[in-house]
């Protein structure tokens, strides 16, 4: 009996591809265009570290030019390698077709483990690497933008951001060469929930799909669900603390780098990370027992299990082992592509990366237009709103003869502030795209899984684009 081979990251992407491109009528020769990275920049830089030089890998890679800027996080690891990123680019352009977000893929890697430098050893990495995108035109607010992604945050987005402006002084539109900055630096309101607060939403869609749900013979609504999460960092921690206090999940399990813990009662996420502040770790978190093992979380008999973290978390030599009702990939590429058949066999219901994690670039594209358009968002109707709004409480009561107190009109009658509309958005483009991909299933038979549809879905979109270019009349 011939022995099953794990695939890699970037070949479980690539095998999904061609699951999905066989249901689809897209020509050959535009599948293939479609499927491979159009850009891969590879560099070495050297940094000075204390007294010595240290020579840093990075990768830069744009995924497709269907639509520009091409759009993706920057990594920060000491696993980057130029196969994950492209994965992760890859992926990255699925992402933005399927949610409408009118973007190429693209993502970059810096080969370093943050945690083995200082804040200013990292910022001179920071700055060398985006000197480097600059030189090369791999950056630019209709060129390629960057964002956060593992181990980066709005802190090294600022960094890149002013290493850009001292290149391109009096660029007009320079605060759109990055996303995810800090607020009171062209950033917008709502961006580091953005990732996490999708999540809720998308799980929170197929909570709500009875068609679908009494196919896998499973309950309809968030309320006591119960859930765990591989990963308290930013996706993890916002996808926890929002579906606990919008949803009513009950959180039983939480693996980080440190371990793992699990408490039938359930696990204040806010609390949980308080104590992790104090001590350093989420272990001995007072209600809850310390797991052997930090990857025992994935095997947690739960309603919903959310792998937050890295890729391929969720392979063929555990893939049995996991007894979650529903897989949420908050991550990209928690799941490989053969551990998702043992999954989809066992009647789990997997909620795509794709779609699920697409949050992040959501919230950043609303970003980008805020930055081009040089203009916060609500500035101009949050006020004319607001007064539209009580003129017609106002009216109300004087025809009806009864009143509502002054803090009950003024909730009524507020004007939207920036993170309400961002939220809106959000809520709106994470509805819209389950909505597009469970239309696909139904009207595809022989699709019985919701990452295959995302793709069919997705890959549509670009061949659309591509054929619209006319590149392939």
């Amino acid at each position: 009996m011939s022995k099953i081979i794990e695939p890699t990251f970037y070949e479980s992407v690539q095998l999904n591809f061609d699951r999905a491109a066989q249901f689809t009528n897209i020509p050959a020769g535009l599948l293939k265009q479609i499927k491979v990275c159009n850009s891969v920049y590879y560099m070495q830089f050297p940094v000075k570290i204390g007294k010595d030089y240290q020579v840093i890998e990075a990768f830069r890679v744009q995924h497709s030019h269907h639509r520009l800027p091409t759009k993706g996080g920057i990594r920060f690891s000491q696993k980057v390698n130029q196969e994950e990123v492209m994965a992760l680019a890859s992926l990255m352009t699925y992402k933005c077709a399927l949610v409408d977000v009118p973007f190429g893929g693209a993502k970059g890697g810096v080969k370093i483990s943050p945690r083995e430098y200082t804040v200013e050893q990292l910022q001179k990495i920071t700055r060398r690497y985006t000197t480097e995108l600059v030189r090369k035109n791999f950056i630019g607010p209709g060129i390629d933008v960057p964002a956060p992604d593992y181990g980066t945050g709005s802190r090294e987005m600022a960094w890149i951001l002013d290493t850009y402006q001292t290149f391109k002084g009096g660029e007009i539109d320079a605060a759109g060469c990055v996303t995810g900055k800090p607020v009171a630096q062209n950033g917008i309101r709502g961006r580091d929930e953005a990732t996490g607060r999708g999540v809720f939403y998308g799980i929170r869609e197929l909570l709500n799909d009875k068609a679908v749900l009494k196919k896998y013979n499973l309950k309809p609504g968030t309320e006591g669900k119960t859930m765990a999460i591989q990963g308290l960092g930013n996706v993890g921690y916002h996808t926890g603390k929002i579906s606990q206090t919008e949803g009513g999940f009950k959180i039983i399990s939480v693996a980080e780098y440190e371990g793992a813990i699990y408490s039938d009662k359930g696990i204040d996420i806010e609390e949980l990370v308080r104590h992790r502040k104090k001590t350093g770790s989420i272990l001995n978190f007072p209600g809850a027992e310390n797991m052997d093992q930090r990857k025992k979380t994935l095997e947690v008999a739960c309603d919903v299990l959310v792998p937050a973290a890295l890729e391929n978390q969720i392979r063929l030599d555990n893939a049995k082992k996991v007894k979650a009702k529903i897989v949420a990939e908050a991550a990209n590429g928690p799941v490989t592509a053969a551990a998702s058949d043992v999954l989809l066999k066992k009647g789990i219901v997997i909620i795509p990366d794709m779609y699920l994690n697409a949050g992040g670039v959501t919230v950043s594209y609303f970003e980008w237009l805020k930055n081009l358009s040089h203009m916060r968002f609500g500035r101009m109707e949050k006020r004319f709103d607001q007064n539209t709004y009580l003129n017609l409480v106002n009216l109300i009561e004087r025809q009806s003869g009864r009143s509502i107190n002054d803090k009950e009109k003024a909730i009524i009658a507020r004007g939207a502030d920036e993170i309400d509309l961002v939220r809106s958005g959000l809520e709106e483009t994470m509805v819209t795209a389950y909505q597009q991909i469970r239309e696909v299933m139904m009207r595809k038979p022989k699709v019985n899984d919701l990452r295959t549809a995302a793709f069919i879905n997705a890959l549509g979109k670009v061949a659309s684009d591509y054929m619209n270019m006319g590149i392939f009349p």
